[in-house]
């Protein structure tokens, strides 16, 4: 960890909801969040890896305010429910940072979408949809979508592969497909904020670094032991997420693809704002929600 503490504002008061938070840069994202004073609500698919990150937080932060939501992003009604209890729990939102995602799975989603795409883009898409009224109601509030610089690795998204299994033998290619639409995401939400008026919401789409977390555990071991040779941990990778969801620098510079906690010019195929309407336009229609 860096020397100053990665949130250096009193979240006293505050709400955050952290996906993914179990494990890696989401257990980081989530302790820090904590340790600010912040009341941090930990989604996560597996329930008895979030209680054990919820009991190792606690132990680092006496007192800390931890509640526990069962999210699996690759099942929209998963996500619905999961987005239904959040509501309960937190009718305003301050911070969402879409951190939970998957790399070299293969297969569909329960509701029909290749894997990685489903979980990494539509799960979150959906989720944020579900949650923005709680966010607007809580604004100035932040989400922040944890993408990664693998979306400089693809062309534009190719729409006609999303209904089938991966193709790939690694899922590479898919994965860095699906971080792609995390920024495009980014783009087309801001844009349709802006479009409404609503000035107080800032959107982030941020790339934590290349971390040695649970992501790569589909890998096999011997390549997963050789990439790790060449990655940051957790407590770097969460440093671009906490800037991007606390830090008094970055408020109002919202729609932005960050890296190493800076702004950056993402790609090309990020920028295309036609592309980004088509893929809100179609995510909306494949999870069930008005564009």
């Amino acid at each position: 960890m860096a020397n100053k503490p990665p949130v250096e504002v009193d979240l006293s008061g505050k709400t955050a909801v952290v996906t993914g938070a179990n494990a890696g840069i989401g257990k980081v994202t989530a302790l820090e969040l904590a340790r600010a004073g912040a009341r941090v609500i930990l989604a996560c698919r597996s329930e008895a890896k979030a209680r054990t990150a919820m009991t190792e937080i606690a132990d680092a932060v006496p007192g800390a305010q931890l509640e526990l939501v069962r999210l699996d992003l690759s099942s929209f009604e998963s996500v619905r429910g999961a987005a239904a209890e959040i509501s309960a729990l937190a009718p305003k939102l301050d911070i969402l940072i879409n951190n939970a995602g998957i790399a070299g799975q293969k297969g569909l989603t329960a509701d029909g979408f290749e894997l990685t795409f489903g979980t990494n883009h539509l799960g979150p898409y959906l989720l944020t949809r579900l949650l923005l009224p709680n966010i607007e109601a809580a604004a100035p509030a932040r989400i922040v979508n944890v993408a990664s610089r693998a979306h400089y690795r693809t062309g534009p998204l190719d729409f006609g592969k999303v209904r089938k299994e991966t193709a790939t033998p690694t899922g590479f290619p898919e994965y860095c497909a699906s971080k792609l639409a995390n920024v495009l995401f980014t783009r087309h939400l801001t844009k349709l904020l802006e479009d409404r008026g609503v000035r107080e919401v800032d959107v982030y789409a941020v790339h934590p670094g290349v971390v040695a977390s649970e992501i790569w555990r589909e890998i096999p071991a011997p390549f997963r032991g050789l990439m790790k040779l060449f990655m940051i941990t957790s407590e770097e990778g969460a440093l671009t997420s906490l800037h991007c969801a606390t830090s008094p620098s970055a408020k109002g510079k919202t729609g932005l693809y960050w890296d190493k906690s800076k702004p950056k010019q993402p790609s090309a195929d990020a920028l295309d704002d036609a592309a980004a309407a088509d893929l809100w336009r179609r995510s909306a229609e494949w999870v069930g929600l008005q564009p």
